[in-house]
């Protein structure tokens, strides 16, 4: 330990404040395990011995393994039944082939259970103890012989929880069950693997990006919601742990930046997001009708109109998508380079329909993106200009890689602008014969709205129908 801290000392980090990069830089810097430089914070802050260390983090789970017990024997849960019963022992269905991966996803569905039998003691929240008390479980029925395994690989994900609990301030599955646990298990599967301090931070930071902005409010009420929740944490987790241990994919974001993004956006999907989703799943929350039995009629008959409200104005919704839905036959629309149907498509369409409205010689392209689209322009600008000076399609590989170089030797002026108008992407093209102008809103999948033209909105449709570019409203 006398080695670490001297190394944390140089770079001028504090036992007590690392953080998760922190660890993982540590770890690369010393050649040592990430775990090993979590249990040594832990060692130094608290003036334990390492195996005080081990033996304190292993004791924190005795609560939350009596719960996994219930879940997984005699408990019910109001909104996850007997889940947990139904997938431990060796006649239960498999979720997967993996048998590791299969009992951590059985363990931590079977915390859950016992949550709502006996509760649990939350870290982040109860959603990522679930995780985590899984994870354990599980590794004590593989590695139950191998104490030093299983405390390590807890370390780790405790270090990540306890970071995450300060983060979680509102309701919020990225920073519980969904988040938290998605990154934990992507570290502990890294850790367990004997991935390198690398690996963990490629796999923390793949785990936590579709987990951004994830709200909990429709599984905290509703039956079943919540297995896909913390379940899909465990899966997403093992993907990100697989794909940096085994694949050379690229991830460039540091994990610090991500966490911190996480938090950042965890409050606002809360105002944000919350209550729509709350709008429309309140026709399905669980209710306990003792406490029903307190309300007035008039709540009561208000609650039931708007219930009766929003459901059918969801059916409603759901019906109007149907009728405006390709038919199975022609699902897809045109190949798109670049990656994105939203940040390239879209605006290489527009770009199109304005090249059609244009006549002679070009000399300049201004193209103005919402800001989503402008900070995404090493990848739509390309796009954008291979169909405004030529009338590119959106699966024009070889244009789109050498467009650049070409506007530049053909002395064409090319202006790049951001606008605050949401969805808004506007192509403008001065030629020989007079100024073009195509405003659009992105509508993804290569469609756009075409909200006004010149010389025409007229003729940008004609043009748009001609190309077969899919117009919408």
């Amino acid at each position: 330990m006398k080695d670490v801290l001297e190394l944390m000392e140089k770079q001028g980090l504090k036992p007590g404040q690392l953080t998760i990069g922190d660890c993982i830089g540590l770890a690369q810097a010393a050649d040592l395990k990430v775990s090993d430089i979590v249990v040594a914070e832990a060692m130094a802050v608290n003036q334990m011995t390492r195996e005080e260390v081990m033996s304190a983090v292993l004791a924190s789970f005795a609560h939350n393994l009596c719960a996994v017990e219930i879940g997984h024997t005699s408990g019910s849960s109001f909104l996850m039944g007997t889940a947990g019963k139904e997938l431990v022992g060796d006649q239960s269905a498999r979720i997967v082939e993996d048998s590791f991966l299969n009992k951590v996803l059985a363990y931590t569905l079977s915390a859950q259970v016992g949550n709502h039998s006996v509760g649990l003691e939350p870290c982040a929240g109860t959603g990522d103890s679930c995780t985590y008390t899984g994870f354990v479980r599980a590794m004590q029925d593989e590695f139950g012989d191998d104490r030093e395994l299983v405390a390590r690989v807890a370390a780790v994900m405790l270090k990540i929880g306890t970071i995450f609990r300060v983060g979680k301030t509102t309701t919020g599955c990225n920073m519980e069950g969904f988040g938290a646990g998605a990154a934990a298990s992507a570290a502990a599967f890294t850790e367990l693997a004997g991935g390198t301090p690398e690996a963990m931070r490629k796999a923390i930071v793949l785990a936590l990006s579709p987990t951004i902005g994830n709200p909990c409010t429709p599984r905290v009420m509703v039956a079943g919601l919540c297995a896909t929740h913390i379940g899909g944490g465990v899966m997403i987790g093992k993907l990100a742990a697989q794909l940096a241990m085994h694949t050379s994919i690229p991830v460039t974001v540091p994990v610090d930046v991500m966490v911190a993004m996480a938090a950042a956006v965890h409050p606002v999907s809360a105002k944000a997001i919350v209550p729509t989703v709350i709008q429309y799943m309140e026709p399905f929350f669980k209710t306990n009708q003792a406490v029903e039995s307190y309300i007035g009629d008039a709540i009561k008959h208000e609650e039931k109109a708007r219930i009766e409200t929003i459901v059918s104005q969801a059916i409603g919704e759901a019906k109007d998508l149907a009728r405006r839905a390709n038919s199975i036959i022609k699902p897809f629309g045109e190949a798109v380079v670049g990656g994105s149907s939203q940040a390239v498509g879209s605006p290489t369409n527009t770009g199109r329909i304005a090249h059609f409205l244009t006549q002679g010689e070009i000399k300049k392209v201004k193209i103005e993106l919402y800001p989503e689209l402008f900070a995404r322009r090493g990848i739509n600008v390309p796009g954008i200009l291979m169909a405004a000076l030529y009338g590119a399609g959106t699966d024009n590989s070889k244009l789109y890689r050498d467009v650049m170089q070409m506007a530049e030797a053909a002395g064409i002026e090319v202006e790049i602008l951001q606008v605050d108008e949401p969805q808004m992407q506007r192509v403008t093209i001065e030629a020989a014969g007079g100024v073009v102008q195509v405003a659009a809103h992105n509508r993804g999948g290569g469609r756009l709205a075409l909200k006004s033209a010149i010389p025409s909105r007229e003729e940008a449709l004609a043009v748009a129908k001609r190309l077969q570019i899919e117009v919408v409203d």
